[in-house]
């Protein structure tokens, strides 16, 4: 409490009442596969197509990819569908590698595994200012051709081969040999030293090219020691990274060992005899992208190596915030059970599967659909044919993609009380099958959504069921609404941790969460006709024992009435006679 001591007039704030909430996002959507590039270490933001080609690159080939080049094409029909943010998380085969090339001591590799990396092209030159500089170790004694008269702890520039000793230079570490070019095609060094204690810290430039994409570093250095090493550098680079992966290599020259000079990467900045360059072009080569066309599940499921570190599904612990989900065209059953039951483990997101593309019988389908059961989860089938901009033609692609985007186009549009159906699948030309009213009405009530051709009505989501058993959660939108619902609470009612656990503070948490069922149920995604047939929230001695006080429990039940959706439309009709008179 304040402490008063003087006379006067004390002006304080203090927090009563209710406490504003906000709803979570319900449409922002989670996507995991193969991609060209990009990286595989978390997910990454995209809010348009244009965007995700600039990170993860373009269409895959079937030749290549096989059943797992459907990434880009869900998130393609994601955008076109209405959906507005995405996180996507490639994944990689464990045997693809990264395009690199070695120039000396300084090795360029590409920022992700893939063959894109192939096309990157470094171009090296020197600074602006560039000069070299040699240290020797104390202790050690120094020989410097065509510089006769240097001690140890000297510290010399060179041009074209010509010593001199330097009054005021950089701060450089006295345990350490700095080098950084030759003098006549060879390095300074003395053999009792070894050519492993030289560092070399020539300035340069880079410049990264791949495709339309272009980066400049300048005034770059090999020496660690330094805040403008190549290594660091790099690592803001979207393309590449750095590292030294070796000393200089060791040769002799008139019986002595000395350390070869850079050929690579330093020597050409320094103009020697006249045989030097103003700028090297590096190819960066050997990457791979694995075995793509037969990529096994557990790539898909990933690995839980702790944050910045996860891969696949587990990727997703890193991005909250996502709240649909989805594998496109990955009809696997080990798969699509990993990420139901990261829905499930989450309670904060919702999957949504597709069947294999080749299953067409209604037996074949009910018997693949009775693989789940489970309330954070819905099934769709056919796939849809749509346009292939690689291929340029119409291809069948799995629907996950374009029916993510519908979620998000209805939740924006309508509400998320709105079932996700009766929806138009925008850019769908086609179905590889089309299913009539007798196969509905077999696959409906189990929990499979079809997707229908109707005549002048186009291409339509004909089904808002989940894969659950439960007759209490076999819509989506109650499941979702539920999401919504559980999650914005939790979001926002942290300030009530650590708060005093008496009247005063369940008075403001039935208020706040009151205030927030209220605006929902104005909105109209509850039912009833009043706030009382619509939510109820009850917070105080009739919800805990002293026990829980005591424990430090603040418990709160809340109650709210979904809207279902008007699956069945039925009229009643009947002959109205007219009476005379």
């Amino acid at each position: 409490m304040a402490e008063y001591f003087a006379p006067g007039v004390y002006v304080e704030e203090y927090d009563s009442g209710a406490v504003p909430m906000q709803g979570v996002s319900t449409n922002t959507a989670g996507f995991i596969g193969l991609a060209e590039r990009g990286p595989v270490s978390g997910p990454q933001l995209v809010t348009s197509i244009a965007d995700y080609r600039r990170i993860f690159g373009g269409y895959l080939s079937a030749g290549k990819y096989g059943k797992g080049r459907f990434l880009p094409y869900a998130v393609e029909q994601f955008f076109l569908n209405g959906g507005g943010r995405a996180y996507v998380e490639r994944v990689v085969p464990g045997n693809a590698t990264a395009s690199s090339v070695t120039a000396g001591t300084l090795k360029i590799s590409a920022e992700n595994p893939g063959v894109w990396g192939d096309m990157i092209r470094v171009t090296v030159t020197p600074a602006s200012k560039a000069r070299s500089q040699v240290m020797a170790q104390k202790g050690a004694e120094l020989t410097v051709k065509n510089a006769d008269g240097f001690v140890a702890g000297d510290i010399v520039e060179l041009f074209d081969g010509k010593a001199k000793k330097l009054a005021s230079v950089r701060q450089v570490v006295d345990s350490l040999v700095i080098l950084d070019v030759s003098v006549d095609g060879f390095a300074v060094a003395d053999p009792k030293i070894g050519s492993d204690k030289y560092i070399r810290t020539l300035e340069f430039n880079l410049g990264i090219a791949c495709g339309e994409d272009y980066e400049e570093y300048n005034d770059l250095s090999l020496n660690p020691e330094l805040p403008n090493f190549v290594g660091a550098r790099l690592s803001k680079s979207d393309l590449v990274r750095a590292e030294i992966v070796s000393a200089p290599k060791a040769a002799t020259k008139d019986g002595k060992e000395v350390a070869v000079a850079d050929a690579g990467l330093v020597a050409p900045f320094i103009q020697i005899g006249g045989a030097g360059k103003d700028e090297i072009s590096l190819q960066l080569a050997g990457g791979s992208d694995g075995s793509v066309a037969n990529v096994t599940p557990d790539v898909y499921i990933g690995v839980d190596n702790g944050p910045s570190a996860r891969t696949g599904i587990q990727a997703l612990l890193e991005v909250p915030e996502v709240a649909i989900v989805a594998v496109p065209g990955v009809a696997v059953p080990e798969v699509q059970s990993a990420l139901v039951s990261y829905c499930e483990n989450q309670k904060s997101c919702f999957a949504v599967l597709d069947m294999p593309c080749d299953l067409r019988k209604t037996q074949d389908l009910l018997k693949y659909r009775n693989l789940f059961d489970t309330t954070y989860a819905a099934m769709y089938h056919p796939w849809v044919k749509a346009y292939d901009g690689l291929s340029k033609r119409t291809e069948a692609f799995p629907p996950s993609g374009a029916i993510i985007g519908i979620y998000a186009r209805s939740d924006s549009e309508r509400g998320i009380q709105k079932a996700p159906a009766n929806e138009i699948v925008r850019g769908a030309m086609d179905l590889t099958v089309n299913y009539g009213q007798g196969e509905q009405e077999v696959l409906n009530p189990v929990g499979i959504n079809l997707i229908r051709a109707f005549t002048g009505r186009g291409i339509r989501v004909w089904g808002a069921r989940t894969l659950s058993s439960n007759a209490l959660w076999k819509y989506i939108n109650v499941r979702r609404l539920f999401i919504y619902v559980e999650q914005s609470i939790k979001t926002n009612t942290n300030w009530v941790v650590f708060e005093p656990n008496g009247t005063v503070l369940w008075e403001r948490v039935t208020a706040t969460i009151t205030n927030f069922l209220s605006t929902l149920w104005r909105n109209g995604a509850l039912a009833g006709d009043s706030t009382g047939e619509a939510f109820y929230v009850e917070c105080g001695k009739s919800t805990m024992s002293q026990d829980d006080i005591d424990n430090g429990r603040l418990i709160c039940n809340i109650g709210i009435a979904p809207l279902k959706p008007a699956e069945f439309v039925i009229f009643r009709i009947t002959q109205k006679t007219s009476s005379a008179g």
